[in-house]
């Protein structure tokens, strides 16, 4: 690879980086070609763009960035892919349902989630149970929802005993 072909998977790589708030870095070394075309597949389904990167030139990426990947630095040792998406579990929840599958790969080394880092393959859990900014959204509005429908509910429910109670005083007084 030429200087000039380093520099430009480099300004690839740190436009990438700028982009995206969800970046997760694994270990694909060791699957065949058909694992890694189903690998390839579920990811493009699921919104994940999956790409295999040297680690100096990821790391010099890393470096230009405006974020802080520091900490992220230590895992970018042996085979590293990246997995770049717009929701912050989708790549968790994927390697999960590889795992249920029985495959090993990819490992999740780290990753870098609106400015949190993660570090090791223990990780997963926490990473695949994060929210959506659309489920905190819903969550937060069916919070918010909940006190007005008990208020409405209580009233429609007080007012039919109240009618009831007024109609069989009634009876009784006839």
């Amino acid at each position: 690879m030429t200087r000039e072909e380093k520099n430009n998977e480099i300004e690839v790589l740190l436009e990438q980086l700028e982009n995206s708030s969800v970046v997760y870095i694994t270990d694909i070394a060791g699957l065949d070609a058909v694992q890694t075309s189903n690998l390839r597949r579920m990811c493009f389904k699921s919104g994940i763009s999956l790409k295999v990167v040297k680690n100096t030139l990821l790391r010099k990426a890393m470096e230009r960035s405006s974020k802080d990947f520091d900490g992220l630095y230590p895992t970018l040792k042996g085979s590293t892919s990246i997995m770049i998406a717009e929701v912050a579990n989708a790549p968790a929840k994927m390697i999960k349902d590889l795992r249920k599958k029985k495959q090993e790969k990819p490992v999740l080394k780290g990753a870098f989630i609106e400015e949190a880092i993660f570090i090791g393959d223990d990780q997963l859990e926490p990473l695949s149970s994060l929210k959506s900014k659309e489920e905190l959204v819903a969550d937060v509005i069916a919070l918010l929802q909940s006190p007005a429908k008990n208020v409405i509910s209580g009233l429609n429910g007080a007012g039919g005993k109240l009618a009831g109670l007024l109609k069989a005083l009634e009876e009784r007084a006839a």
